[in-house]
């Protein structure tokens, strides 16, 4: 058992390989980081258009984001302008009266939402003479004409408006209160 791997595999009758034979200098590897193997001399081709491709898509990627950023700073400008005209148009004409007490529900984003109203505007509010905007997280009840230039401001501003000639889809009132 003391007789070696390499004696074992003689007795079994593998044959050892020669070892190749020095001829001449071995090329040389580029080590990483270093540009012309030795240093000395000049890089080739291929590693200049390497780097020119690398430069380029450096450049491009630097332009693209900066491209993304004057875009987002373009819209939150023009967000913050509109919130600021819709502010001066809703400043003193909202609708909404403290006391009231009917809640009318209405759809916006995928929830039931609900604003109160008095007895005399739930029917003008499902007439179609008085909607609701939404501005800064809350739900304002004004008049048609107000609510449509909202909604010329911001479309997502106006969340209802009824059309008294619209047929329903289901059979429940609108003056239905729940």
């Amino acid at each position: 058992m003391s007789d070696s791997l390499r004696d074992q595999l003689l007795k079994a009758g593998f044959k050892p390989q020669p070892k190749p034979e020095n001829r001449g200098p071995k090329p040389q590897r580029r080590q990483a980081g270093k540009r012309g193997g030795s240093g000395r001399g000049k890089p080739s081709v291929a590693e200049m258009d390497l780097a020119k491709a690398y430069a380029l898509r450096d450049r491009s990627e630097r332009e693209d984001r900066e491209r993304a950023q004057r875009e987002a700073e373009q819209r939150a400008r023009e967000k913050k302008e509109r919130r600021q005209r819709l502010a001066a148009l809703l400043d003193g004409k909202s609708l909404n009266v403290a006391d009231a007490d009917i809640p009318r529900h209405f759809p916006h984003q995928n929830k039931i939402r609900r604003i109160y109203v008095t007895a005399e505007q739930l029917p003008r509010l499902n007439g179609g003479e008085l909607a609701v905007v939404q501005f800064a997280g809350r739900y304002l009840l004004v008049e048609r004409t107000v609510a449509s230039a909202a909604a010329e401001i911001d479309a997502d501003a106006l969340v209802l408006l009824c059309d008294p000639h619209e047929v329903p889809d289901d059979d429940v009132p609108p003056d239905l209160v729940w």
